[in-house]
């Protein structure tokens, strides 16, 4: 069974060279973070080695049990949170004024990417505090930001998001959950679906942020506000008091994460309503709660990343153990390890390559994040939010769908033995299959690329990005050196340049053949995008592998050029796909897809 290690040399390269943290130190507020970078990952690394990955195995196998409304976590998992809420790591971006760290959002990254690759199950649950700590901090009052947010940076309590319903689905326009004025507070009926770590035995409180809908709110997503809503009622001295009427009514059994609680949550079932507290302006929840999201579709694309890290790892060291067959290419007589096969080769560098550009170009988002937080300059800050906005659903439905390719690969390595459980793989190729799921489908990720992204600023964040990739791509030409990278990329970046302008013509005229490509216009921007970085690691590593790190910097470019001819060259079909097909999807009726299936008389 392979023990994940967390890929430090390389988190290291792309932390400096890639995403620039010594400039992302400059920014106020985050004078020391140069001075605790490498100590924080090794640490970090240390963790998620030592305490998180034993239990990676514990929680599929035995799994969460529900019994008269409470939830048991497996076998350490309560132990491994308390060291984890002890050492600090829930509270690293929160400003310290709050008991946090005060880091840079861009140290999400490699942590987060080390929690999820040594145990996805786990991390799932302080993962949702950052984002509960976020959306009370920009939108609480100034008493709920002091009665909740020390406590969850602590990690002495947990935070969830409780969105959808069984009627709504990704439709949160259909949310039926009401909050009624009672006194000071709320009382808040409802049931609600989906909940991760909606109850556990980890802490002894769950703030539970929860969509509902006042008695005179309109109808659709403008009637919507948000609440938090405790598990235990939290007394005027911070104490806690009674139960609050909020029940874990079952869990889900899921084909992954088991480790992770699922959780269908009643609320106001015992009585007249559960005791919920308004957050900022009422109709505004989903605005608010969009705060979350976005935070939670950034982590869940990291997570995609982590997990077919740790599945390339196994393979890998599958390969260089497994002896099988003969060499036929190199005509050697004796049976080989596999890692000596061109094809199982071929399957590794394709791994390696795409684990490579999706951590690029994740961090390279976070750094973002500081940028739009931080900067001084306005305009800077509107720039990288914009860049933000536009690479969000990049980050989550291409690194997570690409994730779900590398775990494929990684299992294909194993060959048979990698469909038997007591290998372990298959947990990978499991757990990675929600990814492109929760927080939003590809398809919806899809759609928020083209519909608010692209159409509705007319293309000027696009158009933006696409100038920056441009200016960058002059810098290649003429490099002899780097000339197998460069024509791949330009190439691949002129696709994306004519479908972003196809898409952008066609919505004016016919919406839905605008929409009926937009998985592959996200794939072709994710591709792009990566590319992008992965181009810009090479030239960075040409100038360093004569150094003592040379052999490291040598891969990179090796890397970088699998990348561009085996990857970037998809842009070309994509584009085809995209322009020249967008048109076929919605030709076959409804009523045609079952004519295949109905016989004719006499045929």
């Amino acid at each position: 069974m392979s023990t994940y290690q967390a890929p430090l040399r390389d988190m290291q390269f792309v932390l400096n060279e890639l995403a620039g943290v010594a400039d992302v130190a400059k920014l106020p507020g985050y004078g020391d973070t140069l001075d605790v970078v490498d100590s924080i990952l090794e640490e970090a690394a240390a963790f998620a080695t030592g305490v998180l990955d034993p239990l990676n195995r514990v929680g599929d196998k035995e799994g969460c049990t529900w019994e008269n409304g409470n939830v048991k976590t497996p076998t350490g998992f309560k132990e491994a949170y308390k060291q984890f809420a002890g050492a600090g790591w829930i509270g690293l971006p929160v400003p310290e004024e709050y008991g946090g760290q005060g880091l840079p959002q861009l140290m999400l990254g490699p942590t987060l990417e080390m929690w999820n690759g040594a145990n996805v199950g786990f991390a799932n649950g302080p993962l949702l505090n950052q984002g509960a700590i976020e959306a009370i901090e920009l939108c609480g009052s100034d008493e709920q930001k002091k009665r909740y947010i020390p406590n969850l940076v602590s990690g002495k309590w947990t935070g969830t998001m409780c969105l959808t319903e069984p009627q709504a689905g990704s439709d949160l326009a259909q949310v039926r959950t009401k909050a009624v004025p009672e006194g000071d507070h709320y009382l808040v009926t409802g049931s609600k679906i989906f909940i991760t770590f909606g109850e556990h035995d980890m802490a002894p409180n769950i703030i539970h942020l929860v969509l509902a809908r006042l008695p005179d709110a309109p109808e659709g997503t403008k009637g919507i506000s948000l609440f938090i809503v405790p598990k235990v009622n939290v007394n005027p001295d911070g104490s806690l008091g009674e139960r609050n009427d909020v029940v874990c009514a079952s869990i889900e059994h899921k084909l992954g994460i088991n480790g992770n609680p699922t959780c269908t949550m009643n609320l106001g079932e015992k009585s007249n309503g559960a005791t919920g507290y308004l957050v900022g302006e009422a109709n505004r929840g989903l605005e608010y709660m969009f705060i979350m999201m976005n935070a939670a579709r950034f982590s869940v694309g990291v997570q995609g990343l982590a997990i077919a890290d740790r599945a390339y790892q196994h393979a890998l060291e599958y390969a260089k153990e497994r002896v099988q067959s003969r060499d036929s290419a190199a005509r050697n007589p004796q049976s080989v390890r596999i890692i000596e096969h061109p094809d199982v080769r071929r399957m590794l560098m394709s791994m390696k390559s795409q684990i490579e550009a999706m951590r690029a170009l994740s961090y390279v988002t976070a750094a973002s994040l500081d940028y739009a937080h931080k900067h001084p300059d306005e305009k800077v800050r509107k720039e990288h939010k914009a860049f933000i906005e536009l690479m969000i659903p990049i980050v989550k439905a291409w690194c997570t769908e690409t994730a779900q390719e590398v775990c494929s690969t990684a299992l294909q390595v194993f060959g048979g033995m990698g469909y038997v459980e007591e290998t372990g793989i298959a947990q990978q190729y499991r757990d990675v299959r929600i990814t492109t799921i929760y927080e939003g489908t590809t398809g919806i990720q899809a759609l928020d690329l083209v519909g608010r992204k692209l159409i509705r600023d007319m293309g000027a964040t696009v158009t933006a990005v696409l100038k920056q990739m441009q200016a960058f791509a002059k810098t290649l030409e003429g490099d002899d050196e780097l000339k197998g990278i460069a024509e791949p990329f330009g190439k691949c970046l002129a696709a994306l340049a004519e479908t972003s302008q196809w898409i952008g013509m066609n919505a004016m005229g016919d919406l839905r053949k605008a929409f009926a490509c937009s998985v592959p216009y996200l794939k072709l921007w994710g591709i792009t995008a990566a590319g992008w970085q992965m181009a810009r690691a090479a030239q960075i590593a040409k100038g360093k592998t004569g150094g003592p790190d040379g052999e490291f910097y040598k891969t990179k470019i090796a890397t970088a050029q699998f990348y561009a001819t085996h990857v970037l060259t998809q842009g070309a079909w994509l584009k085809r796909q995209i322009i020249d097909g967008a048109g076929d999807v919605m030709t076959v009726t409804e009523a045609q897809y079952d004519l295949d299936r109905k016989m004719t008389v006499g045929a």
